[in-house]
């Protein structure tokens, strides 16, 4: 069925929030992306006069997609290679969506999205569009085909199992640069120690390379296994230089609101570390590297500006 220019316009407007739900959900870009257009699709197929309430109906279909989704992913990820984690997205990309508030920021938080995997579908879905879109429990209620207490109660078990799992730090822009500067300092002093003294005594460290990119499948944990592993992956070699191509510019950055380092080769971006930091020091380290989850990081970094890199590795 056709389309009129006006519904076509609606469904635009309606994009930007459709997106952000559907990378909450899923945390790919890509897939996120291919949930939207097929629920343009299905918007198309429905013929959109028909439709009385625009928004709710969008966000039912969508939602639903992305709880497909999410179950069969969870059959995929059982044969992934190595650690899986979320596709990061540079500050000023539009799918991360609302940011007014801190419940909003923290949603979409590496350290939650990582979190998120450990929910259910149906958990994910309520905690997502209650905590980060703040839907009231009867519209989650009819989205998902539950009733308006089962909604509330999901979601509060949903809030306890993501808040067991983070300790919440807001740090703005600047404060998240000086991080990352400190950070870098200590990683390419060639010593520990200045690491460990970064890092909170239960630190970890996660690499994503998704089987095209070295990357070691188990966690490193703890201060010290954490301090020489970053001590050796910045350390200058022939080897590694051959490995990606070139010696890439690192740089500081923020993604899904957290400080980040950035490596960046000939306008590619071929990785990205999310630190979480805590009132104690740098809990965590997540690399993602896999060049798959990175496409839209190299998209976004080309249509900005970002200075000189403070270094070069290798």
């Amino acid at each position: 069925m056709a389309l009129t220019l006006s519904d076509v316009e609606r469904f635009e407007a309606a994009r930007p929030r459709l997106e952000a739900i559907a990378y909450r959900l899923l945390g790919s870009a890509s897939e996120a992306e291919d949930a939207v257009q097929e629920t343009f699709l299905r918007w198309q197929a429905a013929g959109a006069d028909h439709i009385q309430v625009p928004e709710a109906w969008l966000t039912k279909v969508l939602t639903n997609l992305c709880l497909n989704q999410l179950t069969s992913a969870r059959a995929r990820r059982e044969t992934y290679v190595g650690q899986w984690l979320p596709e990061p997205l540079l500050a000023g990309d539009p799918m991360l969506g609302p940011a007014d508030t801190a419940e909003q920021r923290e949603s979409v938080s590496y350290a939650v999205l990582t979190l998120l995997e450990r929910l259910s579908p149906g958990e994910r879905a309520v905690y997502v569009l209650r905590e980060a879109f703040d839907y009231p429990h009867r519209e989650i209620a009819g989205i998902l085909d539950i009733s308006e207490a089962a909604s509330q109660q999901i979601f509060h078990r949903a809030k306890k199992h993501v808040a067991d799992g983070k300790a919440r730090t807001e740090i703005d822009e600047a404060a998240a640069r000086r991080i990352v500067e400190e950070f870098l300092s200590a990683a390419t002093s060639g010593r520990t120690e200045p690491l460990v003294r970064l890092l909170t005594q239960d630190a970890v460290s996660v690499g994503d390379g998704g089987g095209k990119v070295p990357a070691r499948t188990k966690a490193f944990e703890g201060a010290l296994a954490v301090a020489k592993f970053m001590r050796g992956l910045f350390k200058p070699g022939p080897a590694k230089r051959n490995l990606v191509g070139g010696s890439p510019g690192i740089y500081a950055a923020t993604a899904n609101g957290g400080p980040a380092v950035v490596a960046v080769l000939d306008g590619r971006v071929i990785g990205v570390i999310c630190l979480e930091v805590t009132a104690d020091g740098i809990r965590a380290l997540r690399s993602q590297a896999n060049p798959d989850k990175l496409e839209r990081a190299t998209r976004h970094w080309a249509a900005t500006d970002h200075g000189e890199p403070l270094l070069h590795a290798f």
